[in-house]
């Protein structure tokens, strides 16, 4: 029964966590947000103490029941192995392996001491929930939206307009590369070898890993019962049993109890592990010293690179480029990069899809963290999804009051560019959709008028670079390096123009 509640709610937990990263149409309620909030690295990142603290006692009480319930990328490798059996015409049988600490300490290592240098981009391509956001985001939810445009063709030819068409297009060339590489990677790695990316390479892995070790619940043996069959051994899938010594490596051991299941003497079962009666449980880890020192001489020698060394890894942003718009509720560019993993959740959500994960716009320490683009839309006056939905605090909530007083840009006007200055024909589409009067057409020559700008009022929505007719954009958002405060704009008395045939 453990393994078919486990499986339980592990299904019931991917599927709601997938399909909100697929939902374009918001039919699911808004408080299966906290599926992401409890992913360990968003919520250390948002320092969210209830949920982390939540995770560590779990952990300690039952071991890592996250990496096989709550990590979706733990589940989706699960996934690859159940179909992988379909497909083999023998049974895969896994062997006891010695743990490669050094090699899954250091990747911690590695990964912190990049964090607190300024380049995130390890920790957002290494973390599991990220991982798999930008896997659903940039692979499957474009299939996703595909199947739904096909619906919406055949009932609409009925006459029922249950379905709406989307867009379905790919945001980001890169992101989907990269998408692809992690599920080819990890789906071959769990095809052929069952969890090893969760015991060697992912960061959140090891950790709950440590603190697994000294977990009250554990798989402990029942040395009198054990006969040595292996049969426990063959079937984990984290090569963490060792049936001839009876041991298990409760570090890697991510509670799956396919190891129960398989067991044909009930010698092997899942427990309260400091007993004090004469039952044999497994032995105590012992503390290797030289590991400890390589990774105390690794974490020093890493902290003393230079500073001045991230700066040319993220690289510098040329000078003639924009720059970069980050979501409203992300504070600026340092604010992002400090707290964003790359997951894509608000890219998923964004209603008006100008949201787009990064190439270069950030530099190498921000690749694929969300920036604002106005070619398919601008940012809706009143809409503060993003910040409602994001699990880090990399986007911090808004309310509708607060965002239309966040300026994430300033407009910039060049009349050598409008159509209206330099041809002096009729225009005015960028003053018709600012929602502040940042943006305000004035007498030119006659009737006459062109677009003049208050970038006091300006908060960057892009409503006036999207529908700027002219093909190199007679106006756009120059971002903010840092958000600021616009001030309050005052409800301009409406003036009536003679248009002379206004074409839009």
């Amino acid at each position: 029964m453990l393994k078919k509640i486990r499986v339980g709610f592990a299904t019931l937990f991917f599927t709601l966590i997938t399909l909100y990263f697929l939902d374009f149409a918001e039919l699911l309620p808004d408080q299966l947000n906290f599926l992401t909030q409890i992913q360990l690295v968003p919520a250390i990142l948002s320092l969210s103490i209830v949920w982390i603290v939540s995770l560590v006692i779990l952990a300690l009480v039952f071991g890592r029941i996250y990496c096989s319930v709550i990590c979706p990328m733990g589940v989706y490798q699960d996934v690859v192995g159940r179909v992988a059996r379909l497909f083999r015409k023998k049974k895969k049988r896994f062997r006891y392996r010695k743990a490669m600490t050094i090699l899954r300490w250091s990747v911690v290592v590695i990964v912190l001491v990049a964090f607190l240098l300024g380049i995130p981009v390890l920790l957002g391509l290494l973390d599991p929930y990220s991982a798999y956001g930008r896997m659903i985001v940039s692979v499957f939810r474009p299939i996703y939206i595909l199947g739904n445009n096909l619906l919406e063709a055949i009932f609409t030819s009925f006459d029922n307009y249950t379905f709406y068409r989307a867009d379905a297009s790919i945001l980001s060339v890169s992101a989907l590369i990269i998408g692809l590489l992690t599920l080819i990677t990890i789906g071959y790695l769990a095809w052929k070898h069952g969890r090893t990316y969760c015991d060697t390479i992912c960061p959140v892995g090891t950790v709950l890993g440590f603190l697994s070790k000294y977990s009250l619940f554990r798989v402990i043996f029942d040395h009198g019962k054990c006969n040595s069959c292996t049969l426990c051994e063959l079937n984990c899938k984290a090569y963490c049993i060792d049936s001839k010594a009876q041991e298990i490596d409760h570090s890697r051991c991510v509670t799956c109890f396919n190891c129960i299941e398989s067991c044909n003497r009930n010698a092997i079962s899942y427990k309260f592990a400091y007993r004090t009666s004469s039952e044999k449980v497994a032995k105590p880890d012992v503390i290797d010293e030289g590991k400890r020192k390589f990774l105390s001489t690794t974490l020093l020698s890493t902290v003393a690179i230079p500073a001045t060394m991230a700066g040319k890894v993220t690289g510098v942003k040329d000078a003639n480029k924009h720059t970069p718009l980050t979501p409203p509720g992300s504070k600026g560019i340092k604010h992002l990069k400090d707290h964003c993993t790359s997951c894509h959740l608000c890219v998923s959500k964004c209603p008006a899809d100008i949201l787009e994960p990064a190439f270069a716009e950030y530099g190498l320490s921000g690749f694929m963290m969300p920036t604002m683009k106005f070619q398919n839309g601008f940012c809706n006056y009143d809409c503060i999804i993003c910040s409602e939905v994001c699990p880090t605090g990399a986007i911090q909530p808004l309310t509708v009051d607060e965002k239309h007083l966040t300026q994430v840009g300033k407009i910039i006007l060049d009349l050598d560019h409008c159509i209206a200055y330099r041809d002096e024909t009729h225009c005015g589409a960028c003053a018709e959709h600012c929602p502040t009067q940042a943006v305000t057409m004035i007498p030119h020559k006659g009737a006459l008028t062109i677009p003049t700008t208050d970038q006091s009022i300006c908060i960057g929505c892009g409503g006036c670079e999207y529908i700027c007719p002219e093909t190199g954009k007679a106006i756009y958002i120059e971002g903010n390096a840092e958000h600021q405060e616009a001030e309050m704009f005052e409800e301009a008395e409406k003036k009536e123009f003679d248009f002379g045939g206004f074409g839009f």
